[in-house]
């Protein structure tokens, strides 16, 4: 059996300290990454690909039409397959979208991984969820990952837990420096075994620098 580890991490458009982001990237050595706000437009293409290489990994490509999600793998992990998908929002919200990725690490058989960055208005996340789930069809050996914007009790949020686990630990995420919400979270479909955690005395000073999230991460036995 191989252990896959696949993290989260909302970075906040990289308007923080990008070096400090790399560090906690860096220091959580994810197998997968799953990111959100990263840049949309202006030099996109080369401040993620620039970002990933601070960070060790590498990224699964363009991500026009992302909404600012992306996947990150590391040299451990090979890439069979990546997209990203928009998702419709009010104007002039911020878009919104989601990236998915078939990865494999060592003689695992292939892991569907999604990030997904859910809307502010509850409606668009329910919404966008159904669409979600319903592209992603019947489901198994899959993780969604991300910032949900909302906790357990929201509807977007349960309607992953219907054919899906909570994995991530209960720890909130936001805001960075003083966490209150839990928004951050890790979602597997039950035929993936997870490892216990593992903590990770992760730098407070580079955690607060580094955007207004905390990454999560979890352990997989594929």
């Amino acid at each position: 059996m191989t252990r896959v580890r696949v993290a989260t991490y909302n970075t906040r458009d990289f308007l923080d300290d990008r070096a400090a982001a790399a560090r906690v990237v860096r220091a959580v050595d994810p197998d997968i990454l799953c990111l959100q706000e990263v840049p949309r437009r202006l030099f996109a293409a080369s401040r993620v690909a620039g970002f990933a290489g601070l960070a060790g990994l590498q990224w699964v490509g363009r991500h026009r039409g992302s909404g600012g999600t992306t996947i990150f793998t590391s040299a451990r992990a090979r890439l069979d397959e990546a997209h990203h998908a928009r998702l419709r929002v009010r104007w002039p919200d911020r878009t919104r979208g989601y990236a998915v990725a078939s990865v494999r690490v060592g003689d695992g058989e292939p892991l569907t991984v999604v990030s997904v960055h859910l809307s502010l208005r509850a409606q668009e996340r329910e919404r966008h969820t159904a669409r979600i789930l319903r592209a992603l069809g019947a489901t198994s050996r899959t993780v969604i990952c991300g910032d949900l914007n909302e906790d357990e009790t929201g509807t977007a949020w349960q309607l992953i837990g219907e054919g899906l686990r909570l994995v991530s630990p209960p720890d909130p995420t936001y805001p960075s420096f003083a966490p209150q919400r839990r928004l951050d979270v890790i979602f597997a479909t039950p035929d993936l075994a997870v490892l216990p955690h593992a903590p990770l005395a992760l730098d407070r000073d580079d955690l607060a620098r580094a955007s207004d999230h905390r990454p999560v991460w979890v352990d997989l036995e594929v």
